[in-house]
């Protein structure tokens, strides 16, 4: 399966928490994300950084809105919202899905079209949360095992102190 993420709705004031959404979802094993609302290339240049540094072919867009992303996107639609369903409850039929995926995650007000227009309204807790941190549950929960080729920097596991190694210089 394909995951891809939709953040909606950044403003420029949400430059860490959209930064985090795409980490995120990097770092669970996602091919990217499209971010609607204000386009803030600062974000755009930290995301790219890390995948330069740390490897992979993850990619991060600015979307006009999200129904070209919907319009343009052939697969199943995951969101992600302290009022869907207990996404415990769900996920086996995620799971299953064949083909891509699109989670999406929150800005300040959710059309309820988008409601509408998912497959699924999965709440990660039906209690207010971080769109990061429901992101992170959830990814975890579809176990995608992602692989980064080609990083420049590989952290080396260690139980106490930090060693990296660099594999060349970009």
């Amino acid at each position: 399966m394909d995951v891809f993420v939709l953040r909606l709705d950044h403003r420029s004031r949400d430059k860490r928490l959209t930064t985090h959404c795409a980490l995120v979802a990097r770092a669970f094993g996602c091919k990217g994300v499209y971010y609607t609302g204000e386009r803030d290339e600062s974000v755009e240049k930290s995301v790219e950084g890390v995948v330069k540094n740390w490897g992979g072919s993850f990619f991060i867009k600015h979307a006009a809105s999200w129904k070209r992303v919907f319009g343009g996107f052939d697969g199943k639609k995951a969101h992600l919202t302290m009022y869907g369903i207990p996404f415990g409850k769900k996920i086996g039929a995620v799971k299953k899905t064949r083909g891509k995926l699109l989670v999406v995650v929150g800005g300040s007000k959710v059309p309820g079209a988008v409601y509408a227009a998912c497959d699924w309204n999965l709440g990660v807790t039906n209690q207010p949360h971080s769109e990061a941190g429901a992101l992170a549950v959830f990814l975890n929960g579809l176990e995608l095992r992602p692989r980064f080729e080609k990083p420049r920097l590989r952290i080396i596991p260690q139980e106490r102190g930090k060693k990296i190694e660099e594999r060349g210089k970009v």
